[in-house]
């Protein structure tokens, strides 16, 4: 995309795609509009608190919208919250969210920079970590920041007010949280914040602290949150309904066949760039040609297109027409008896809740043979073959 040939209104009709909530959009043009004139790009703010080592389509949505941004001229700052992350953020949370180490909040960094320019343009990326400036605040710099809020301010947060209504604790070092993070876009003087809806009340933090420090108030782009592949809840890798932008290209496009037909609307709109017009005309046909020219979309952001196209070819030999796949994963075990619940979770690294959900749900089947007794036992064989999922396969190698 060349910014000079984006007229004012097209880059504001595709910065609004999808979006949630602007905070406002008349300021948002107003922004637009004199970085044109001076020539000066926007610096357009997200943090990232990495509390997990994995990136998956929920959360590259905003990432995606601030890469929109850079591909219109502006930069994107994007802050590492290995301060932050240690507090924990509370947002949309029922209880405290305990904090992590500083030893493995640079661990997932590390893992997330690598992921992040799968879908930001590094060369207009600036890297911050808000331990910078937040560590290095004294005592009398915190107090003077905790007194920027009040109790009753903190407790018009939904999280807040219903744990507080049900007699739930709240830890006074939760309070801090939207605080740092709104320190940050007074640090970086940010003219725009993108987030979550869950994260308003925390960009709106930064608005008011950026006008107390004299600074021309962030406008706010919030996107939705991105319903998981259940249809119902929102993805998460520990609800096991997630995509990542990491995984293999086959393996993202079957997980998206399992994608619920009313839940396509949403991923086009929020995760590929398909014009909507031409949305609604894919989505007025064959629901599983639409969930497959979706795969295809996604698959190619992050692979390519020829990737795209095999890994449709894949799901369509292997789950169609049920073909067993000559490359399946080699797990190394050792011989004996072993009941099925523990044989997946060894072949697929999930979890016993997971394995037993797996088998009540018909999807286990061992050599060919479908296993519905989650007691069912097996002697350990090499060239025993596991599949537990239309793309979870596995053969065993006794060692």
């Amino acid at each position: 995309m060349n910014p000079d040939s984006v007229s004012l209104d097209e880059a504001l009709s595709l910065l609004e795609r999808g979006a949630d909530t602007i905070i406002s959009r008349e300021e948002l043009r107003a922004k637009l509009t004199k970085s044109a004139q001076k020539g000066q790009p926007l610096r357009v703010k997200l943090g990232i608190d990495p509390t997990a080592p994995d990136i998956h389509l929920g959360f590259a949505v905003v990432l995606r919208k601030l890469r929109q941004f850079q591909d219109l001229g502006h930069e994107a700052h994007l802050i590492i919250g290995d301060f932050t992350a240690q507090i924990g953020d509370p947002s949309g949370k029922s209880k405290t969210r305990p904090p992590l180490s500083h030893e493995e909040v640079r661990q997932n960094a590390q893992t997330y920079q690598t992921q992040l320019f799968k879908i930001l343009d590094e060369s207009k990326t600036v890297l911050h970590f808000n331990g910078d400036w937040l560590g290095a605040m004294n005592f009398v710099d915190v107090i003077r920041l905790a007194s920027k809020s009040t109790v009753a301010q903190m407790l018009e947060r939904e999280d807040f007010a219903r744990r507080y209504e049900n007699k739930q604790p709240i830890s006074l070092h939760e309070f801090m949280y939207p605080l740092c993070q709104g320190q940050d876009s007074v640090e970086i003087r940010a003219d725009v914040e993108l987030g979550g809806t869950d994260q308003r009340f925390n960009n709106l933090v930064g608005r008011e602290l950026q006008r107390e420090n004299g600074l021309e108030p962030q406008v706010v782009l919030l996107m939705p949150i991105l319903v998981g592949l259940d249809g119902a809840q929102k993805m998460s890798k520990s609800l096991g309904n997630y995509v990542g932008i990491s995984d293999a290209p086959a393996d993202q496009f079957g997980k998206l066949m399992s994608l619920p037909d009313e839940a396509m609307r949403t991923y086009f709109t929020l995760c590929t760039l398909v014009p909507l017009e031409e949305v609604e005309s894919i989505l007025a046909g064959h629901p599983m040609d639409a969930k497959k020219r979706l795969g295809r979309e996604i698959v190619a952001i992050y692979y390519g297109e020829e990737a795209a196209q095999e890994a449709q070819k894949t799901f369509e030999s292997l789950s169609q027409n049920n073909e067993v796949p000559t490359d399946m994963p080699i797990v190394k075990l050792a011989g004996g008896e072993i009941g099925v619940l523990d044989l997946v979770k060894a072949c697929f690294e999930v979890s016993g809740k997971e394995a037993r959900r797996r088998v009540a749900q018909g999807a286990v089947s061992v050599n060919g043979q479908k296993i519905e007794d989650e007691n069912a036992t097996f002697t350990l064989q090499s060239g025993l073959t596991v599949k537990a999922g239309k793309r979870a396969w596995a053969k065993v190698e006794v060692a």
